[in-house]
Formats: structure tokens, C-alpha cells, sequence
């Protein structure tokens, strides 16, 4: 008997029966409890990174491999080594490398308030926002999350989970905030990309119309002196020729075209877009906030009722429902 006992305990205690058991919504608290503060991010090299900043680096030495190493040795000589004039491939080597630095240092620079970057440890967890004992995150221009005074033009980014002086938005591309301290190297950065693309599109063009006009034009090289197949067409002539026949280098120059278009015209958007800004002397911030509050539905004006007379019942609006409950109390209260 005691052994059929201490068996049934152990089926028992095995099923959960006789454990203390915890409600859904307590183990979600514990769960929330348990989970780490985060943490402010000092620039875009602060984790976690953001999957667009691998896309943007991929495409910008996409464009620059294939760019310096198979189209522009494409080119006469007249635009490689112009005698009296800045070469067109001097301009685009100097494009390609001053977005370089300066979106390097887009993503590098704290744009953090100045008191945030003085009197902020950037070890220490953010505190949780507590909505009932305040309304907004900075009031009075203190920071309840950052715990210090910060400036008129600040905002709280979620994000980095700090105050940004002078708030533009977040770039997913930079992985860092842009504002006063890092604007003008963020936009001189997409201008540089756009002048960029241009010029690679430029130099496709030319590419495919002296392909179907004269395809010896781009046949300029010594090198093809030894090469008596007109199928046959050299890839990074400067460095190590590599022979492809015709379909590899125009499938490379199509794909290369469409990227280079589509990058253009998104790009091109933006940079107009922020001249638009600057011409306002508005920040992103501010033009969404704008835009959100025209879109937003005006609160209806009261529609004024009009005045009751005593002893006129008749005139008394009453709903559909109402109506059909008085007319069922008629006969119960005798008329």
C-alpha cells in the first residue's frame, strides 16, 4: 500500500497536480522583469547593427569595383588623361572617396546633446519611462530618461535611446541618428552618392551607345591588339585582364544600369527633398510633425440643439429607440 501511494504522489506531482501554479499574466511580468534595460548607442558602430548599413557598404563596392575595373578602362583616352582639363575619371575618383570619408564620419560622430555626452554614462542601463507620474519623456527641458537638461531642439530617439541636439530622424542606412552635430556630413553624403551614380550612369550610357554605333571605340586598349575575336572583351584591364565574350559584359552592364537608376532616382528624391528643407529651414522632425497634424481630422464643431419649450414635448427630439419604448409603455400606464 505505501509503495501504490508514493507511486500515485509521483504520477500526481509528474501531471502538475498539487504544484503551485502561475498565472499567464504573472509569468509575463517576471518576464519583463527579467529583461535587460538597454542600453544608449554611442554612434552607428554601437550594436546591434542594422542589416541596411551591410546593403549600403555592398552596393557602394559593387559600384566601385565594377565602375573602376571594367567600365571606365572602357573609355577613350581623351577622358582618362585630358591634357589641359581635370580628367572625368580623376572627378569620379574623387566623388567616390569624399562620400567615402564624409559618410564615415556621418556614422562616427555622436550627435547626442551636449549635456547627454558630458554628464551621461553611456554604461549605465536607461531607466524605464514611467507614464504615470509623467506625460511626455522631456518636459521643461529636462530629460526624464537621460536624467539631464538638454536643448530647445532635442528630441528623445527610441532608437539610440538618448537625446539628439538639434533631431533630424534616424538613418537605418547610417545606423545613427543625424542632427546638429552630423547633418551637413549626412547630406553632403547623399549628395555625393547622387554625383556619384550620375557619373556611372553617364559612363553606361556611353558604353551601350558606342556598343551598337561603333564597338571597336571601346576596343581602344593595347591589349586587344592580341585578341583577334571581336566576342571576346577584357575585365579589369589595370589589374589583371580577365577574357569574357559579349553576353557576360552586357548582362553586367544591364544589371549594373538598373541598380544605378533605381539608386539614382531614390537618392535623387531625398537630396531634393532636404533642399527643400533647408530652403523651409525645417528638419524632418519638424515636416512629419507638420504633415501629421494637417492630415489629422479637426475635432467637430458642437452642432448647437435647439431650445426646449416647457410643457411642448412634441418638440423634444427623441431617438428611434426611445420612441419605440414610450409607445410599448403607452398602454401599461394606461394611455
Amino acid at each position: 500500500c505505501l509503495t501504490c501511494a508514493a507511486n500515485l504522489m509521483k504520477e500526481m506531482s509528474t501531471c502538475g497536480i498539487g504544484q503551485n501554479r502561475v498565472l499567464p499574466e504573472a509569468q509575463e511580468n517576471n518576464v519583463k522583469k527579467l529583461l535587460p534595460r538597454p542600453l544608449s548607442r554611442v554612434n552607428g558602430w554601437s550594436p546591434p547593427l542594422h542589416s541596411f548599413q551591410a546593403i549600403s557598404w555592398t552596393t557602394y563596392l559593387a559600384m566601385s569595383i565594377v565602375t573602376f575595373g571594367i567600365f571606365i578602362p572602357f573609355l577613350p583616352t581623351s577622358w582618362k588623361y585630358a591634357a589641359n582639363a581635370v580628367s572625368f575619371v580623376l572627378v569620379m575618383g574623387g566623388v567616390f572617396m569624399f562620400h567615402l570619408v564624409v559618410h564615415l564620419i556621418a556614422i562616427t560622430i555622436d550627435p547626442a546633446d551636449t549635456n547627454v555626452r558630458l554628464k551621461k554614462d553611456y554604461l549605465e542601463p536607461v531607466p524605464t519611462f514611467d507614464r504615470s507620474k509623467h506625460a511626455h519623456v522631456i518636459q521643461n527641458q529636462y530629460c526624464h530618461l537621460c536624467e539631464v537638461t538638454v536643448s530647445k531642439k532635442a528630441k528623445h530617439c527610441s532608437s539610440c535611446n538618448k537625446c539628439v541636439s538639434g533631431f533630424d530622424h534616424h538613418c537605418k542606412w547610417l545606423n545613427n541618428c543625424v542632427g546638429k552635430r552630423n547633418y551637413w556630413f549626412f547630406f553632403f553624403s547623399v549628395a555625393s552618392a547622387a554625383f556619384g551614380l550620375l557619373g556611372v550612369l553617364i559612363i553606361l550610357l556611353y558604353i551601350f551607345i558606342q556598343y551598337f554605333v561603333n564597338p571597336n571605340g571601346l576596343r581602344m586598349d593595347p591589349l586587344y591588339k592580341e585578341i583577334s575575336s571581336e566576342n571576346t572583351w577584357l575585365l579589369f584591364l589595370s589589374l589583371s585582364p580577365v577574357p569574357v565574350k559579349t553576353p557576360v559584359v552586357l548582362s553586367i552592364a544591364a544589371m549594373v544600369l538598373l541598380l544605378a537608376i533605381a539608386s539614382f532616382v531614390l537618392l535623387g528624391h531625398l537630396l531634393v527633398f532636404h533642399f527643400y528643407l533647408i530652403s523651409k529651414k525645417l528638419s524632418t522632425f519638424d515636416y512629419m510633425m507638420q504633415t501629421r497634424f494637417q492630415k489629422s481630422p479637426r475635432p467637430a464643431e458642437k452642432k448647437e440643439l435647439p431650445p426646449r419649450k416647457k410643457g411642448n414635448v412634441s418638440q423634444v427630439r427623441l431617438s428611434p429607440l426611445r420612441v419605440m419604448f414610450m409607445e410599448r409603455l403607452r398602454p401599461m400606464c394606461g394611455g
